[in-house]
């Protein structure tokens, strides 16, 4: 096995980023975790010790600096980043969205990429390698509607991850973003609700509609994005950056 990776993930203390860190810590690499939900983080010590878990408010950037200092001051160094806080925002139409709800999701979704991409280069330029990853999603290549800030804030973090891929190659760093389709768990669940009473029918049909324009007619397992960080973060990915990677069973049709 290769050395050990010092991994930094945000949004981690539960759900896709928890199968994260926890697949990286199983295979053997030092991960650092962090989360806004306070409770999360406590409970997540105590049942992984061998992640380091923090709460930080990942749209503030004196916390986000003070994280990575503390990172570094522990650990000496970065390998992998990943950006996979994110929030679901409104279900609504464009013009009853109000702007404190748009800027939220905009905040967290897309300028936290930002605000911890800037920390995370010069660490990895001092190791002369690394690996971003952006968590965007198949509405940051489709649009979705209802869920327009969403859908605007993923968009753009494929924009910020093929940017930031050609100013970091010289330093062999690389830089993807991974674009899940609908990801079983809690979140998902509650996104559908929220679409079901918007269009006054069942979340058994919004569900349906999900899936109904996938080859492969299923929700993707956390696992299986954790699989592909994992990837992504190996000698085998070297030569792969700038890509913004489907992993959502084929969407031929995007669900309306």
């Amino acid at each position: 096995m290769s050395a050990p990776l010092i991994v930094m993930i945000t949004a981690a203390a539960s759900g896709i980023g928890r199968t994260v860190a926890e697949a990286f810590a199983t295979a053997g690499h030092r991960v650092f975790a962090c989360d806004a939900d306070a409770r999360a983080v406590e409970e997540m010590s105590a049942s992984n010790p061998t992640i380091a878990a923090s709460r930080v408010d990942v749209t503030s950037p004196a916390e986000i600096e003070a994280w990575f200092a503390s990172v570094k001051a522990e650990a000496g160094g970065l390998d992998v980043l990943i950006n996979n806080a994110g929030i679901a925002g409104p279900t609504d139409r464009l013009e009853n969205i109000a702007v404190e709800r748009w800027q939220q999701c905009i905040d967290v979704c897309l300028n936290s990429q930002f605000l911890t991409g800037r920390c995370a280069i010069p660490l990895m330029k001092e190791r002369g390698s690394g690996s971003i990853i952006n968590l965007s999603s198949t509405a940051g290549l489709f649009g979705y509607g209802l869920r327009t800030p969403y859908a605007a804030a993923k968009w753009a973090v494929i924009g910020l991850t093929k940017s930031m891929a050609i100013e970091l190659g010289d330093w062999n760093i690389r830089v993807n973003a991974i674009c899940p389709g609908s990801v079983s768990g809690d979140r998902m669940d509650r996104v559908i609700a929220a679409e079901a009473s918007m269009r006054a029918t069942s979340a058994e049909e919004i569900r349906r509609g999900y899936t109904s324009g996938q080859s492969i007619k299923r929700f993707v397992e956390p696992r299986e994005i954790a699989d592909l960080c994992l990837f992504l973060s190996s000698p085998a990915a070297s030569m792969i950056s700038g890509q913004a990677i489907a992993i959502d069973g084929h969407t031929e049709t995007y669900h309306l």
